[in-house]
């Protein structure tokens, strides 16, 4: 496997095509001196799911999988069913309840399974962006192929390397695989600015933070993003928005009396 494999730029002075000991590890999303420890066999005690995330970033098959495990003397566990990409009635419901609050629930790839009407009026309020060629609604496509005065997210330059950094992340314990691939590729090749910032190869985990949105009926929001892990759902997140002020708080109870007002009589 080469640098060129996982999307990572080559480096200069490389004494080997394949992959360092540090690139290995920041795919898999553990410590290089872990990970070296690991190579040497030292008594580290590793768990399944890092000795996973191993197995997918050097595209292991089953059998090469099941001899890692018998190295690290772990017992090894099936492999990994796919994650969930459907949203079942009782996590829309939750989503729903939480209303004047947006709330959206994601895959590690920003593909959207759920989202409540507080934020489809938030996000998708603008209708900017393109959708992906396969249909699925994805967070991080709307973001890069929209035009920038028509992004419904403030301060592209600062939010949208570190949602890349997140994706990365997520990508060591999927490198390789088929729909992951073709996802970076044709966004890639949609949005150059995209490309760019996957070169760099950052990494970052998913947290709290304050995000700033332009809506065009009520202008901009400062809102509070909470992750949120949901059981059942490997590698999903409830993603809820809090309003950051007292400004963003009336423009939300603006737009759910719009909102209510379009809502036809019950008799």
């Amino acid at each position: 496997m080469t640098p060129a494999d996982v999307g990572m730029p080559p480096g200069l002075r490389r004494r080997t095509p394949g992959l360092r000991r540090e690139e290995v590890a920041q795919l898999s999303g553990v410590g290089v001196t872990w990970y070296t420890w690991l190579e040497q066999g030292r008594p580290i005690n590793a768990s399944a799911q890092v000795l996973d995330a191993v197995a997918r970033t050097l595209r292991l098959d089953e059998p090469e999988r099941e001899h890692l495990y018998h190295l690290a003397e772990v017992p090894c566990p099936p492999a990994h069913e796919a994650p969930a990409q459907t949203v079942g009635p009782e996590i829309q419901g939750i989503i729903d309840a939480l209303v004047p609050r947006p709330a959206v629930v994601y895959n590690s790839r920003y593909d959207v399974l759920a989202t409540n009407a507080a934020y489809r009026d938030l996000f998708f309020g603008e209708e900017s962006g393109t959708e992906p060629p396969d249909g699925t609604r994805n967070v991080l496509w709307t973001l890069f192929t929209a035009r920038e005065e028509e992004c419904p997210l403030c301060f592209r330059d600062q939010e949208l390397p570190l949602m890349v950094a997140t994706l990365r992340a997520a990508y060591g314990l999927h490198a390789g695989e088929p729909a992951w691939e073709d996802f970076i590729r044709r966004l890639s090749a949609a949005s150059p600015y995209f490309a760019r910032l996957w070169e760099s190869g950052d990494v970052r985990l998913p947290g709290r933070r304050v995000k700033t949105f332009r809506h065009r009926e009520v202008g901009e929001m400062r809102m509070t993003s909470q992750s949120l892990t949901v059981d059942g759902m490997p590698e999903c997140r409830i993603v809820v928005y809090t309003p950051d002020d007292e400004q963003a708080e009336r423009s939300l109870a603006v737009l759910l009396e719009k909102r209510s007002a379009l809502r036809p009589t019950e008799s």
